[in-house]
């Protein structure tokens, strides 16, 4: 086993543990610490860098989540082999790295990953002392209650109401791990001999999740104010997916009249329209928009929603509100499927919630996102003027930029990879990709702080012109 000393600086805005976790990646990288090596328990380095072992643990699981590391149960953790043609040992980081490997590892200075969030504002502490409290109550050891826990469900009713204007009851509320199991259990759920629909682009995921369960799913395209109402008419789909609050990845925000013309489809189709809300929290221009089911007179819309992007993503807390046709086939024929979600994080996620803990940290996430990406535009005009055009900086954690230098998404992405810059291609949203479109890539920008922000920006501008 090594010993790791690396100098950490509490007065930085980088937190501690991204100060740990890069001085371990770069050695690694190095060669300065070699493949096979045990690195030292939490325990022991906390002790000998004086600091948290939660902030070890958080380095550690980044090593890991990246492959730098793996942990053997009950031996620690040992750091992988990687490629010495990318990372020669004793040698500088190359500035140029071949863009084959460099796409292929993963080794990037700047992320714009979507699908991060910023860890340094989520409340380890009164997650931690809430989460332990629940550890004295040995009933949530056992199975719970297959909708979710009844107190919960309680507690995101009430927040539906007064923030989105969703009109339901715990006992229409069904908890799951994340939007794509929840999209599987509907289709059973409605029925796979139903004609379904979504919107193109749309999320990917959700696109493989329909398409897993073998049901027929019809592309339906977008115009300037969302799904196309004509063509979803001619599809014949009876049932339609759509992220009306903030399309993704596009980020339309649907128009009220069409809100109402497809909540009428609904009611004249007999159809459902399934909404998910997947970031309405953070919306930075204007007022909330209100939900589709607060509109819904009929019950035909299915409402889900997730706290992967307000909290964290691997708490793995989604959750469907059903309309009272579809609630009462679930609980008919449905219920013998267990709950997925861990009873101890539900139960720390109520006490979170009841106690105004959420409200707090939501507040304060709204904040820093509007600072996040206030900062993003400012750069975007600084470096890039007129040669890009930005789409969906309304609210939502992404933003696309249509960059005019003739170069195809794929020679933006590499460009930026040469750079050391992930970005990401807009082209995997679609069912049917026109090649011939104005190509368009995704930033987010949740998970970096404003001098990554900064820098990577920086890099894009020497990458495209």
């Amino acid at each position: 086993m090594i010993e790791i000393t690396p100098f950490l600086n509490p007065s930085t805005s980088e937190p501690l543990y991204m100060q740990l976790y890069s001085y371990i990646k770069k050695e690694i990288q190095h060669g300065k610490i070699e493949p096979g090596m045990k690195l030292p328990s939490k325990r022991k380095l906390s002790i000998h860098l004086r600091i948290s072992q939660h902030t070890v643990e958080t380095a550690y699981q980044q090593l890991i989540a990246e492959g730098y590391v793996e942990s053997k149960p009950r031996k620690g953790l040992y750091v992988n082999s990687i490629h010495e043609d990318i990372f020669p040992n004793n040698t500088p980081l190359p500035k140029v790295v071949k863009r084959e490997s460099l796409v292929q590892n993963n080794h990037y200075k700047i992320d714009f990953s979507h699908g991060k969030v910023a860890l340094e504002n989520f409340p380890y502490s009164v997650w931690r002392k809430l989460t332990v409290q629940g550890l004295h109550d040995d009933q949530l050891f056992f199975n719970g209650d297959r909708q979710g826990e009844l107190t919960l469900r309680g507690e995101i009713a009430k927040y539906l109401y007064q923030s989105r204007g969703v009109r339901c009851s715990a006992e229409q509320i069904v908890i799951g791990a994340g939007t794509q199991y929840l999209i599987g259990l509907l289709t059973m759920v409605i029925g796979r001999d139903s004609i379904y629909s979504m919107e193109d682009p749309g999320f990917h995921r959700t696109r493989v999740a329909f398409k897993d369960q073998g049901v027929t799913l019809k592309a339906i395209p977008l115009d300037e104010e969302g799904i196309n109402l004509e063509q979803l008419k001619n599809s014949k789909a009876n049932v339609t997916y759509v992220t009306p609050s903030h399309q993704f990845p596009n980020g339309i925000v649907m128009p009220i009249a069409r809100r109402l013309d497809l909540l009428k489809w609904a009611a004249e189709s007999n159809g459902f329209i399934i909404e998910d809300d997947y970031d309405g929290e953070f919306r930075y221009k204007g007022k909330p928009i209100p939900s589709l089911q607060g509109l819904d007179p009929n019950g035909r819309v299915i409402y889900l929603g997730t706290f992967s992007k307000s909290l964290i993503p691997s708490l793995r807390i989604s959750f469907m509100v059903l309309p009272k046709e579809i609630l009462a086939s679930y609980q008919s024929h449905f219920t013998i499927y267990k709950q997925t979600v861990s009873r101890l994080h539900q139960y720390t996620l109520y006490e979170f919630m009841k106690n105004g803990h959420w409200d707090r940290h939501l507040n304060k996430m709204r904040t820093t996102y509007r600072k996040k990406q206030k900062t993003l535009i400012q750069l975007i005009d600084e470096y890039f003027g007129n040669n890009v055009i930005m789409i969906g900086d309304d609210s939502g954690l992404h933003i696309l930029l249509n960059v005019r230098n003739e170069m195809s998404e794929q020679e933006l992405i590499n460009a930026a990879a040469e750079k050391e810059v992930k970005i990401y291609p807009t082209s995997i949203y679609y069912e049917n990709y026109i090649h011939d479109l104005a190509p368009k890539v995704l930033l987010g920008f949740a998970g970096l702080m404003d001098n990554e922000i900064k820098q990577g920006i920086q890099l894009l501008k020497e990458a495209w012109f």
